[in-house]
């Protein structure tokens, strides 16, 4: 092969690493961040801001004066590690809070620190072979993407409106809507000639873009697995269920046949959806075994190589950090974790976290460039580490109630690591084409991973807080024995000394006032399912469950939807540690879920996206299926134009979205902020009265879905419009 010869030759050295790159790719990362984590907790997916960052960073330079392709390639690469990072932590870690565990800042930054690091560190040896040695094969494709929309922007220029005001739109859309509750959120009903069917929409600006950006396949394999899920399963569980006389469900708090279409995907569906994913996962996981051991095996044999390259040369483009940070600070960075007794993190965590954080850190990093960071099986590779863990665990009998957070934070690890590594190969894959200076790029990544992992557990948390309400679940027959039951050293159950008065029943307007104990169940308990509960202290009676706002079970009461954040990843994960070490769970509904995947499969059907799709909510499959449509309608278009798909790709539609995106998602974090100051969702509208005036116009199904049509219209015009 003849040498690649970069955009910028190595033999020049414009400005690169600068402090207004690294301040510029911090904050656009830092937005990017929140909104991936957003994303992640309500559809279980990220988009790439790789492209969108590189363009904003181009426009924003130009504006301020010269700049150079080098110094937006920083900013991009230091922005785009947010990604990376709040998908592996929005993944794996929100799982402990259905296990009846607290949120901790702390917790979630020390371990997406750690992950991200990781990442990055041991992708560093890996570039000689995988970047330089094997350009020709790998592609990495969004990598690519980026360096040609870099260089296009250093040539002509770019023009980032299109992001800003998409940004705008989306905002300010999404803050009528869910802030000031001009028209419904979720519009939409259930099917009363249907008994258990419902079709709802989530008419929000985010998941349009989204459903944009994924295309019309993806798209519509989602919204197949919700029409399944809503259309199918839940009318048969009714039909089914109707004529029982005594409650059942998990938990059997209720008669079948009193149940709402939403109780019952929360009772049943959810975890036939959960076992559906887990095994899809796996399945996609196991596909790519082929590649993933010759991946292993090939760039084992090419750290030699590397390492004597490295020696060998002094171009300023090939110019890596050391090899040896890879080894100690891999090492440094497992210490520090069992330094730190609140993470659980032991050194057989530690020593875990650094086998299967390399193998599939090394795995992601070459996997990404054959078939891009969108289909790079992360969550699978997690599944597998946490299987692993959870077995090991077994065997040597930590199967207590507090080995399933230590199971979770060495999974929370590795998924970041493997995230952060696959994203750092596509950055160092750009920088290879422009002619950046892989030492630099490594520090931006850095950089910005470190930014990143210090917003991800405040935005975590925040979000958590904003949409936790407490619900009405009375249990009173939950006896004194359960307060007592033990699982290998902490009780099953406890009973805490703080204590919650004064607070807004959820759907209601009513406050109550009286004072109750907080009680945690850990593992289920004669039928109370693990959470945070309210305790009477008289009659030691359970009286609401604190159901959690990432990845509660409860999303309507007396009619009313309840917001709620899915976090589908994060829940699949809780399942498969909760099976392992507990033993409790509704394995019959979760192997319902193993075989649907194994038909969909059999039909040759790609079954992870439509084994999400029956785990989400319709409302938002359906939602990012009108994105999807809208896509579909442009490439046809586009086609009958002559046009290649590949200017679809990179054209104005795909900026419009990735604004949209980002407006919707951050209004979505500052609603959930000012709920938690208000203490309700609601209450921002009621403070402006615009809640109670609009009367019946805030319940309109119909205005709400036109609006959301004129949305989809607008951003078809934007996609339609030449580049």
């Amino acid at each position: 092969m003849p040498d690649h010869q970069p955009y910028v030759p190595a033999s020049q050295s414009p400005p690169e690493l600068t402090a207004r790159a690294l301040i510029l790719g911090v904050l656009l990362g830092l937005i990017f961040s929140a909104s991936s984590v957003y994303l992640a907790l309500k559809i279980g997916l990220t988009v790439s801001s790789s492209i969108p960052i590189a363009v904003l960073s181009i426009t924003i330079f130009r504006a301020l004066g010269r700049t150079s392709i080098l110094e937006n390639n920083i900013v991009q690469t230091t922005g785009s590690a947010s990604d990376s990072v709040a998908a592996g932590v929005v993944f794996t870690i929100p799982a402990i809070l259905l296990m009846g565990y607290d949120l901790e800042i702390g917790r979630v930054a020390v371990l997406a620190t750690a992950g991200g690091l990781m990442g990055i560190l041991m992708m560093i040896p890996l570039r000689r072979a995988l970047i330089v040695k094997e350009h020709d094969t790998l592609v990495y494709p969004e990598g690519t993407a980026c360096a040609e929309v870099l260089i296009a922007g250093e040539e002509r220029g770019l023009q980032a409106k299109r992001v800003f005001q998409a940004f705008g739109v989306g905002f300010v859309y999404k803050f009528l809507q869910a802030g000031l509750k001009f028209w419904p959120d979720v519009p939409g009903k259930a099917l009363g000639f249907y008994p258990g069917a419902a079709v709802f929409t989530e008419t929000s600006p985010e998941l349009m873009g989204v459903g944009y950006i994924i295309g019309p396949r993806i798209a519509g394999y989602l919204f197949a697995g919700g029409c399944f899920a809503y259309l199918v399963l839940a009318p048969a569980i009714k039909l089914v269920g109707s004529g029982l006389t005594e409650p059942f469900g998990f938990p059997a708090v209720k008669l079948i046949r009193d149940m709402s279409p939403g109780e019952i995907r929360a009772s049943f569906v959810f975890y036939i959806g959960a076992g559906a994913v887990a095994s899809a996962g796996i399945i996609a996981l196991a596909r790519s075994l082929p590649t993933i051991m010759s991946s292993f095996s090939s760039s084992l044999k090419d750290l030699r190589d590397s390492r004597m390259g490295q020696a060998m040369t002094r171009l300023r483009t090939e110019d890596d950090l050391p090899i040896s940070l890879t080894v100690g600070g891999s090492l440094a960075l497992a210490i520090v974790l069992t330094l730190l007794p609140q993470l659980g993190v032991n050194l057989l965590g530690a020593v875990l976290i650094l086998i299967f954080g390399f193998f599939f850190a090394t795995v992601s990093s070459r996997v990404t460039g054959q078939i891009g960071s969108s289909a790079n099986p992360i969550s699978g590779m997690t599944i597998a580490a946490l299987l692993g863990t959870c077995l090991i665990f077994v065997a040597i009998g930590w199967t207590g109630v507090d080995h399933r957070v230590q199971a979770i934070s060495i999974a929370a690890v590795v998924a970041v690591a493997t995230a952060n590594a696959g994203n750092t190969s596509q950055d160092l894959k750009t920088g290879f084409l422009v002619g950046a200076t892989p030492r630099r790029q490594q520090i931006a990544i850095l950089v910005g991973g470190l930014g990143s992992a210090l917003v991800v557990g405040w935005t975590l948390t925040l979000l958590n807080r904003a949409y936790t309400y407490p619900v009405p679940e009375t249990h009173p027959h939950f006896s004194e024995q359960a307060l007592t039951s033990s699982t290998s050293g902490r009780a099953a159950v406890e009973v805490r000394p703080e204590t919650m008065s004064g607070f807004r029943i959820a759907g209601t307007d009513s406050v109550d006032r009286a004072t109750y104990q907080v009680a945690r169940v850990y593992v289920i308990t004669e039928g109370v399912a693990a959470g945070k509960y309210l305790m009477d202290p008289a009659t030691r009676e359970l009286r609401y469950v604190l159901d959690p706002g990432i990845g509660g079970r409860v999303h309507e009461y007396h009619g009313k939807t309840i917001p709620r954040l899915d976090s589908p990843k994060a829940t699949i994960m809780a399942l498969i540690t909760d099976g392992i070490l507990t033993h409790r769970l509704p394995w019959v509904l979760v192997l319902l879920g193993v075989f649907l995947t194994i038909a969909i499969e059999l039909m040759g059907v790609q079954a992870l996206p439509v084994a999400v799709g029956v785990y989400l909510p319709i409302s938002t499959s359906s939602a990012m299926f009108a994105g999807g449509v809208i896509r579909w309608l442009i490439e046809r278009r586009a086609q009958a134009q002559q046009q290649s798909i590949a200017e679809v790709e990179s054209g104005p539609g795909v900026l419009f979205s990735s604004g949209l995106i980002a407006g919707g998602a951050i209004c979505g974090i500052v609603l959930a902020g000012i709920a938690g100051v208000l203490g309700s969702a609601d209450a921002l509208a009621e403070k402006v009265a615009v809640f109670h005036a609009l009367g019946g116009l805030a319940q309109s199904n119909v205005l709400a879905y036109g609006l959301f049509v004129l949305l989809g219209v607008l951003l078809y015009q934007v996609g339609m419009r030449p580049q």
